[in-house]
């Protein structure tokens, strides 16, 4: 079924086209307003967060189709990618917001995380994704898939983390990764 999805979604890819706006240096930059949106840069016509690393930007820009296939299984609203890391030939998590602050501050945006199998097999592997608040209990999703884990959301998960767990048939570990969501210091 996950397959399916994936493929059916990875073929409505969105297109549209942004003005890169250049980024500025943190002393230039005001820091934000709790309602603040975040800005965004165009990559093949995803918006990617402009704080996004240099590696998210060439990951979402190498394969378009992954990326936007992943943004719509997060759901209506999830356009704006703030995350991508890609691990060997094993897979690739996604994190995307909507942009908008669900609380008093800039980093309550929500979050949903997506860890796509590209191994091309059935794996034991899962996604969890922790919020900024100790208070908020992590979103997980683990089990046998053959093409994602996830996708999981927290409400306010800018600068908490996601992780990405694989092994294969034998119990051998493939991927045990943790990344931050956002740019956070």
């Amino acid at each position: 079924m996950k397959t399916a999805l994936r493929l059916g979604v990875a073929a409505m890819a969105v297109t549209g086209l942004m003005t890169t706006v250049p980024a500025a240096s943190a002393a230039e930059r005001p820091a934000p307003k709790a309602t603040e949106r975040i800005q965004t840069v165009d990559v093949n016509g995803i918006k990617v967060d402009k704080e996004a690393t240099a590696e998210t930007r060439r990951i979402i820009g190498a394969d378009t189709v992954a990326a936007t296939a992943t943004a719509n299984v997060c759901g209506s609203g999830y356009t704006i990618s703030t995350g991508a890391w890609r691990y060997s030939t094993y897979g690739t998590t996604y994190t995307w917001t909507n942009g908008t602050t669900t609380g008093s501050s800039y980093y309550d945006k929500p979050i949903c995380a997506v860890f796509f199998n590209d191994s091309g097999y059935t794996k034991y592997m899962g996604v969890r994704l922790s919020s900024n608040y100790t208070a908020d209990a992590p979103a997980q999703d683990f089990g046998a898939y053959g093409s994602y884990a996830g996708p999981v959301y927290q409400k306010r998960g800018y600068c908490g983390t996601v992780y990405s767990y694989m092994e294969d048939s034998s119990g051998k570990v493939l991927v045990d990764n943790v990344e931050t969501v956002g740019s956070c210091n």
